[in-house]
Formats: C-alpha cells, structure tokens, sequence
C-alpha cells in the first residue's frame, strides 16, 4: 500500500527537469540525472522481446553444448545446478532490470557512477572472454560433418566455414536498420523452431524412457556431485553454471534491450540503428528518475510486475524447457536401458563435439536420415544465432562504456558508429584467433569459465547499486538481497575452485 503522502526521498514536490541530487540517486562518477514522469506501463504481451534474446543466446551455449556434454560424460549426476543456474540467473536479470526500469540507463552504466575504474575493468571483462569464435567454429564443425562427412571433420575447412558463419553474422547486424529489431526477430525464429523441433524429438526419444525421466528427478533431489568423474574440473563447471541461461556479460545486455524495446525509463533514452542502413535517433547517455510520488510509484509497481512476469516465461521458462528436453534427449541417445553406453568410447574419449555426431548416427538408426540431419542443422542454426547475439551483446556494452564515460561530448561520434567499430574490430580478432584456436567446445568451456567469474563480480557490484544508489522504495526486497547475497557465495565458490585448479 502506498501512502499519499510519502515523501520519503524529499522528491515528490520537484519540477520536472530538475537535478536530482545525491541523497535521492548518486551521480557518483557521471552528471546526475534529471526528473521525469515514469511513462504508463504497456501490457506484458507488448514486452516480449528480450528475456527471448538472452533465452536464444542460452541456446547455443549452456542448453545445446555444454550441459548435453556433461550429460553425456557424467548422466544427471549434477543436472541439479543447470536448474539452480537459471534460477539465479533470472533473479540477477532482474536487479539489472531494476536499475534500467528507473533510470533508463544500461547497469554497466550504473556500474561506472560507483567508480571510474569499472569503466576500463568491465570493457575488458566484456571483450577477453568472448574473444574467440567459439559458436561459429562449432557451425562449422557441423556443417563439415553435415555435407562432406567426418573425414573432413578438423581439418582446414572448419576453419574457413567459421570465418564465413562469423562474416555473415557481422553482415546481418550491420545491414538491419535497427539493430534491436533484427536480433529480436532472428531470436523469435530460431527460439520457436527449435522448441517445436526439440519437443517433437523429444516425443519420439523419451516418450518410452520412463527410467531416464525417474533418473533425472531423482539427481535433482539428491543432490549429486561430479567430481568423480573424469575431465569435469572446476573450469568446465563453472562454465556450465555461468552457460545454464545467458552467461556472463550477455545478461548485462538486458539493461540494453529492454532500454531499446522501452520499458519503463528507457524510453527516453533512443535506439542504436545502424550507421549504414537506418535512421539516426536521438539518444542519450545519461538517464532519468522519476519524482517519489503515488502516481509513479504506481506505475513502477506495474512495470515491475510486467517486467518479471515477461522475464519469467520468456527466459527461465524457455530456458528450462530446453535444458530438460535437450539433456533427455542427449541422455536417451548415449545410454541404454540399462545404463551401459551405446555411443563408442572413442567419441566419448573426445574433447570436440563428436558426441554430437554419435546423436545424430543414433537419431539416424532410430529415425531416419532426415531426423538426423534435421538435428545437425538445428544445432547450425542454433550456434550462428549465438554468434549473433554475442556479437550484438558485447559490441553493445562496450560502446555503452566507451560513449558514456570517455566519449559523451564528442558529437561526431555517434553510438551507431562506434558500435559498428567494435563489432567488426571483433571479428576480425575472432578470424585472426582462429588460426590457433582449439576445438569448439574447448573454445565454449574456456569462454564459459571465464564468463562465470565475471558473473561473481559483476553480481556484487550490482547488488551493491541497487541497495545503495536507488532510493528505499524501490530498493531489492530483503528476500531478493540475501538471495542475490547466496548467488554471490555460490558464484564466488566455483569461481575460487576454478581459480585454484588453474594455479593450485
């Protein structure tokens, strides 16, 4: 219940336009923000967009290769965590969600006013860890085994194939007017193809495998631990915890896309269209916060409710449905009836997706050719889109960074255009690590790992953002704060273990 006359943060009597000043939201580092309403929720069905994104972008990581790798090696025995992950990963989703919704600026932002030296350390964090193609090289690995055999399979064509996967990639961003829009769309696609494709398959695979569903449940309430099983240290681990939604510096990419689709503050801030194809829009860098009234603090009650409740089904619940279809399926194509194993040794030995192509013979000898090679292209299809994602993702934060901190007052420099910088300075990085890169799911678990460590720290800074700049009546719940306090814990456990691993 709101009361009529709180006036808690001194900010309801201000005129619109004013400074707001510290004891209301710190400016911290960057000019303060200025006044304005908090425009009037629009209704769910006209939010989905972004928790989609970010599910899309878990597709080709955690949901496709990473988890179904560990299922592979290890059964269900620590299936548990990939539901815990996502779990904590819509709640992190939601802090930077919070920030975004009252302020129409990105968290990274929020991040910078803390301190100047989150600037250069975050710009890092968002370039090392994606630095190598790992999703177009694993395009390409399928598709080499798609249409020339597995002879070819690691040899320079991979190679070529991911440059092309890569190009294409940067090709299709630039070439969309908004470059929201046309990641939105390639996301809405590809994610409602693959459920229905999953699903169907998962129909036809598991619909008699009562004893791999009963498996699965029974490894969630126990509670079992990997460690026992060979090759699955710490780092891979860790890779998976981070890779079960989003994964490291892409979730901070929600700030960017609910910024773009409008949501609550953001929609002051402007678009990011493509300096070659589109229009330029007004932006700006610096947001806005709303007077503490009745009226807005209505309106931020529903914003808040919307938000979650698109996030909720558009992401955790995509996210879900895929791990446990697509772990079920990579469950009851690699293990019999009887737990013995009916994918050779020689693929299991592998560190590269060859269990991929034992699915894939085993779907062809269950089902057909077809199936089978429907399988491999949607794995294609599923790890160029990642590409995409990422590229649009980091390229997004690091031009949010570089703008806002170092660049906000040279005018001849538009967001549009840096961003276009960085996206293809990062392919051509991707092509030129390439030369020397390993496989892909080496590549994935090393990104992976890497990002899980980003994902500990960046949740303590956000934890500390939302509880000491926001003003109390719009601060994380007590429930929220110790659950955001125990993702910092967890992260910070595996992330020491990994750490320790590497070094120890």
């Amino acid at each position: 219940m709101i009361d009529d006359s709180m006036d808690q943060q001194g900010s309801d009597n201000v005129a619109l336009g004013d400074v707001v000043p510290d004891h209301v939201v710190r400016s911290g580092q960057l000019p303060a923000m200025r006044y304005h309403d908090l425009p009037d929720a629009i209704p769910v069905r006209k939010m989905l967009g972004p928790g989609i994104i970010l599910a899309g972008m878990a597709l080709g990581s955690g949901e496709f290769i990473l988890w179904p790798y560990i299922t592979y090696r290890s059964g269900f025995v620590f299936f548990w965590a990939a539901i815990l992950g996502v779990a904590m990963q819509y709640l992190i989703n939601m802090e930077i969600t919070r920030w975004t919704l009252a302020t129409g600026e990105t968290a990274v932002t929020g991040f910078c006013r803390l301190s100047k030296w989150w600037a250069p350390v975050f710009l890092l964090l968002n370039i090392i860890p994606w630095a190598v193609p790992a999703w177009a090289t694993g395009a390409g690995e399928l598709a080499i085994w798609l249409f020339w055999g597995a002879e070819h399979h690691n040899s320079q064509y991979d190679t070529v194939l991911a440059i092309v996967g890569l190009v294409t990639c940067g090709v299709l961003l630039t070439a969309g007017p908004v470059i929201y829009e046309t990641v939105e769309r390639i996301q809405f696609v590809l994610v409602t193809l693959v459920i229905v494709l999953v699903l169907g398959l998962t129909l036809f695979l598991v619909s008699d495998r009562t004893e791999a569903v009963a498996e699965m449940s029974r490894s969630v309430v126990t509670v079992g631990s990997p460690e026992y099983v060979p090759d699955l240290d710490a780092k891979m681990l860790l890779g998976a915890l981070a890779f079960a939604g989003a994964g490291g510096t892409l979730n901070l990419a929600q700030s960017d896309y609910i910024k773009e689709k409008g949501y609550g503050m953001g929609k002051f801030i402007g678009r990011l269209t493509s300096p070659v194809t589109g229009k330029a829009e007004a932006t700006s860098e610096i947001g806005f916060f709303f007077p503490i009234n009745r009226a807005n603090l209505d309106r931020w009650q529903t914003w808040w409710r919307n938000a979650s409740l698109e996030h909720f089904f558009s992401f955790f619940v995509t996210c879900l449905v895929c791990l446990i279809a697509l772990t079920l399926i990579t469950y009851c194509l690699v293990f019999h009836r009887d737990g013995s194993r009916q994918i050779g040794e020689d693929q299991f030995a592998k560190h590269d997706l060859s269990f991929i192509f034992g699915e894939a013979d085993v779907i062809q000898g269950q089902l057909g050719s077809i199936a089978s090679g429907t399988f491999i292209v949607i794995g294609i299809a599923v790890l160029l889109t990642t590409e995409i994602g990422i590229l649009d993702a980091t390229s997004r934060i690091s031009t949010n960074i570089v703008k806002t901190v170092w660049l906000r007052d040279q005018t001849s420099l538009s967001e549009s255009r840096i961003y276009l910088g960085f996206l293809w300075a990062t392919i051509l990085l991707g092509i030129g690590l390439l030369m020397t890169a390993g496989s892909a799911i080496k590549q994935i678990t090393v990104a992976a790992s890497m990002n899980g460590g980003v994902m500990f720290l960046y949740s303590v800074v956000l934890l500390y953002l939302n509880t000491r700049s926001l003003p109390d009546v719009i601060r994380p719940s007590l429930w929220r704060r110790l659950a955001m306090s125990l993702i910092v814990l967890f992260f910070g456990y595996f992330t020491a273990r990994a750490i320790w691993g590497l070094f120890g």
